[in-house]
């Protein structure tokens, strides 16, 4: 099944934010390998929602 640009960044997003709310978690915690893996994590997916050139062309 194929998606669109838009949906794939949606996706990104989610992922991001799920990370963030563990993010918060780990930091309570004082958990350093966790947050050090979440943060690896976060840039892995803005290098995909911030790709040049994007997925598609513009039109």
């Amino acid at each position: 099944m194929l998606i669109n640009e838009k949906e794939y960044n949606g996706y990104l997003f989610d992922q991001l934010t799920l990370l963030e709310r563990l993010e918060i978690e780990a930091q309570k915690d004082n958990a350093m390998n966790v947050l050090n893996q979440i943060a690896f994590e976060k840039k892995a997916i803005e290098r995909k929602l911030y790709q040049q050139p994007p997925l598609i062309k513009e039109q």
